[in-house]
């Protein structure tokens, strides 16, 4: 992160173009929530909005499955695409269970992500804890240079003391940041993007943004594409501020499309046809 500001997450917040980001985000998530369906059936919005989230998560991971698949297929034990969707699902399920921890041990929460993701798929002792020097990272999508272990250890620690120490950042912003840092550092050995895209997640939960859980960024990730995706991750990794302010506006779109999505899902149950 480029800035040494004593707020630093407050600072990215100020980059041209973050504020009309952060203030169309709060708009279309207000209006969704804002919806009729959402006072008796937002239980509903939010189960469809983890599916969709999870389908969305997995399809940048590699497993780009139709929705009505990943809906009906209860057994995601077989090949390598299975393996990516029943992590994702497995994560958007915990994600809304670890908020209170997030806000006491943000390093707990990221390694419970990787445990749970990983599900038995990986060697016992590499789970759920950051890699060691000389071990092996598996993320398809995202060919930056790695960091060394010194390096995740050291900005993990940096990524935790900034949620501890809290911030007037805009939630957007603090979501973006933390999807980003985790990208950048691909800390364990699997389900990287996994886990990052959750721990964006929870961000936008615990910040209260959106509590209910039915704006999916990860639909709006996916939505916009691998490539746009990697782009505007490109510019987190320059730490530039124009770098930093397309990529927290990349993830800001994302919400959006993650809104418009649930919104449909809204207008779907108030016609009963879901």
């Amino acid at each position: 992160m480029s800035t040494t500001a004593s707020d630093p997450l407050a600072a990215l917040g100020a980059l041209p173009g973050v504020a009309d980001a952060v203030d169309s985000v709060r708009k279309a998530v207000d209006r969704v929530y804002g919806h009729r369906v959402m006072r008796r059936r937002s239980n509903e919005v939010t189960a469809e909005a983890a599916l969709r989230g999870a389908r969305g998560s997995a399809a940048l991971s590699g497993a780009d499955w139709n929705l009505e698949e990943v809906r009906r297929r209860a057994d995601f034990s077989g090949d390598g695409e299975a393996q990516v969707i029943g992590a994702a699902l497995r994560l958007t399920a915990e994600a809304g269970q670890l908020l209170s921890i997030w806000r006491q041990s943000p390093l707990r929460v990221l390694a419970r992500l990787h445990l749970v993701a990983a599900g038995g798929a990986a060697p016992d002792d590499a789970v759920g804890r950051p890699r060691l020097a000389g071990e092996p990272v598996d993320e398809p999508l995202i060919e930056a240079p790695l960091p060394s272990a010194e390096e995740v250890a050291g900005r993990l620690e940096g990524v935790s003391g900034l949620m501890l120490a809290g911030t007037s950042a805009p939630a957007l912003v603090v979501a973006a940041v933390v999807h980003g840092e985790l990208l950048a550092l691909r800390p364990f050995g699997s389900y990287n993007g996994l886990v990052a895209r959750t721990a964006e997640r929870i961000v936008l939960i615990g910040s209260g943004l959106d509590p209910k859980s039915i704006c999916p960024a990860e639909v709006g990730h996916a939505e916009q594409g691998r490539a746009a995706y990697v782009a505007a991750f490109e510019g987190y990794l320059s730490g530039t501020p124009d770098g930093m302010a397309a990529w927290i506006a990349h993830c800001g779109r994302s919400v959006e499309l993650g809104v418009r999505e649930s919104t449909a899902v809204c207008e779907a149950l108030q016609r009963g046809a879901a």
